[in-house]
């Protein structure tokens, strides 16, 4: 999103270092009031800036701990379609749409190989799947993570 200045980088820091953060608690850090405060998070939540409010925690914890990524390649003129019926998959947890030779990328979260097995005959039972490639997920080793760019956002700004 375009448009942010230097207060709603601020504001974003300040939750990226504490997601629980108060609106009294950002609103005393920032030295602004907090009304203030809630008119910037109604602005940058109704223009999308905030991905979502899920709390995130590990497959593992639920029993499933493989996961993998599988690159999924379709009929291209029926990707609505196709995006809705996998989207009725429980395993796929993300999917991403891509330029280049493949179409889809999933990340699978599966309880063990058979099931992850399973999983994949599902997705490509999807009418319009051609084909499908599983990589096994080693291990995480950089997390998803913005406080870099929001940094360089704002030496930029």
């Amino acid at each position: 999103m375009a448009g942010l200045d230097r207060i709603d980088l601020e504001l974003l820091a300040a939750l990226a270092d504490d997601p629980r953060i108060t609106i009294v608690a950002l609103a005393e850090s920032l030295g602004l009031s907090r009304n203030t405060i809630q008119a910037r998070m109604a602005r940058l939540e109704e223009t999308g800036v905030f991905l979502s409010y899920e709390r995130s925690f590990s497959p593992d914890v639920l029993g499933f701990p493989l996961q993998a990524f599988v690159s999924i390649g379709v009929r291209q003129t029926e990707l609505p379609r196709i995006i809705n019926e996998l989207s009725r998959i429980p395993e796929i947890v993300q999917a991403h749409g891509l330029s280049g030779s493949v179409d889809l990328l999933a990340r699978v979260a599966c309880r063990d190989a058979r099931h992850l097995f399973d999983t994949d005959a599902r997705i490509l039972s999807v009418d319009g799947v051609e084909r499908t490639e599983t990589s096994l997920a080693m291990g995480e080793v950089i997390p998803f993570r913005v406080a870099g760019l929001m940094g360089v956002a704002r030496r930029e700004s």
